[in-house]
């Protein structure tokens, strides 16, 4: 009876100290407009409980009144954990050395004013581990939606190539079947995957993989998706060749990851289908500028060569042509928390500052499934980012984040 007496005492005390913010700021940024709004922000409860001219002695006020706010920011593409950007120097880390470097990697992403993101692959389900801690707020980061294990064929980019065959080892996510492939699926449900990934073509950093050929039959593919949304789950495909694209769209993907060689005839199916491009174009950079250094292999250079110039080509195309595109960075194959480097990228390559931004928020809430955020809007996740410049005259005002709030906790001022 003491006991119970006590955890009601305790609940009630979270309760009574849960703390009301009033956010004074220069404006903040309507998304759907462009229009930045002078008005306060009644925080309460982790959610935007009012906008306007609001006077309140019942809430601790946030005074920052030369920063300019913006819904907080979302990437469709990263690598929590692990440690990718050191190339074959991580070969050797097991993956709870990996979940590790995911609390630290997570910790950089939401300094950054990542407030959402999606991981796609992590072996041993370690990114469902991370996901957990935070959202037990054992540890900080961003609000996460992972995959666990991606699904690969043998030999192909979602498997491990660089041991010798004497190990006899294959990743564990691994198929070579419909059924196999249906197993994967229910497997990765069971222990906490909140999608799926596949690899529909071969990758860039794998080794003795073709970025142009096909893996996964047709029937393969169409029963990972029919499987993954059976049970409610969406699915990501990571395809750089044009066959795979096209074929990853046919099975019904949610998202196709990279699409660095899709042409107008895929763009148009992807519109036709609501597909959502995912397409990672400031990585190649770093990875011609620094990946030598950082361990990444020639082979992989050498087929980012053929890849980086042809993806913001046609990212560009589809951008055009009327495709739905997330802001996705690849993160871990760079340094976690220059996310935003990229949004100078998408600018330049076409996009408006508001429509890279919107890429970020609205666009990426959508293929997330997550409702009442993206926006600073009444009755929304207080998820809100602070930032010196306006973004829409200066996109680079993105990469130097100086406040973060999320889930109406501050993280950083």
């Amino acid at each position: 009876m003491k006991k119970s007496i006590f955890f009601i005492f305790l609940f009630c005390s979270n309760i009574l100290i849960s703390e009301d913010f009033l956010i004074k700021s220069k404006g903040y940024l309507d998304i759907q407009t462009g229009d930045i709004i002078k008005a306060d922000l009644l925080i309460r409860n982790g959610k935007i409980a009012q906008i306007g001219k609001i006077n309140t002695k019942d809430a601790t006020v946030i005074s920052i009144p030369d920063l300019i706010l913006i819904p907080g920011l979302m990437d469709s593409h990263v690598h929590i954990v692990g440690n990718d950007s050191k190339g074959e120097e991580s070969i050797a880390d097991s993956s709870h050395m990996g979940t590790v470097w995911g609390v630290v990697n997570a910790e950089k992403t939401l300094m950054a004013g990542f407030t959402t993101v999606r991981n796609v692959g992590a072996a041993n389900y370690a990114d469902v581990s991370v996901r957990d801690a935070i959202e037990r707020g054992v540890i900080n980061g961003p609000t996460m939606l992972v995959s666990g294990p991606a699904l690969g064929i043998t030999g192909g980019h979602c498997d491990h190539n660089l041991l010798p065959p004497e190990f006899n080892y294959s990743s564990e996510g691994v198929v070579d079947s419909p059924w196999e492939a249906r197993k994967m699926v229910r497997k990765n449900r069971k222990y906490g995957a909140d999608l799926i990934k596949f690899c529909a073509t071969g990758g860039v950093m794998s080794r003795n993989t073709d970025v142009n050929a096909k893996q996964f039959t047709l029937e393969e593919m169409k029963a990972i998706v029919d499987e993954a949304h059976n049970h409610g789950m969406k699915v990501a495909a990571h395809a750089h060749g044009l066959i795979g694209i096209k074929a990853a769209i046919k099975a019904g993907v949610d998202s196709v990851e990279h699409a660095s060689f899709i042409d107008d005839e895929a763009i148009d199916m992807a519109i036709e289908n609501n597909t959502v491009l995912s397409m990672d174009i400031f990585v190649s950079d770093y990875i011609l500028g620094e990946g030598a250094k950082a361990g990444i292999r020639e082979e992989s250079l050498n087929k980012e060569r053929l890849v980086g110039k042809k993806q913001r080509e046609n990212f560009m195309n589809a951008h055009r042509r009327g495709a739905i595109i997330t802001f996705g960075t690849d993160a871990g194959i760079f340094d976690h928390g220059d996310n935003a480097k990229q949004f100078a990228y998408m600018v330049e390559w076409g996009m408006t500052p508001l429509e890279a931004i919107q890429a970020s928020t609205i666009k990426t809430a959508t293929l997330f499934g997550i409702e009442n955020t993206g926006q600073i809007k009444e009755g929304f996740d207080a998820d809100i980012v602070g930032v010196i410049e306006n973004p829409l005259a200066n996109i680079r005002t993105l990469e130097e984040v100086v406040f973060v709030m999320k889930e109406g906790k501050v993280y950083k001022r």
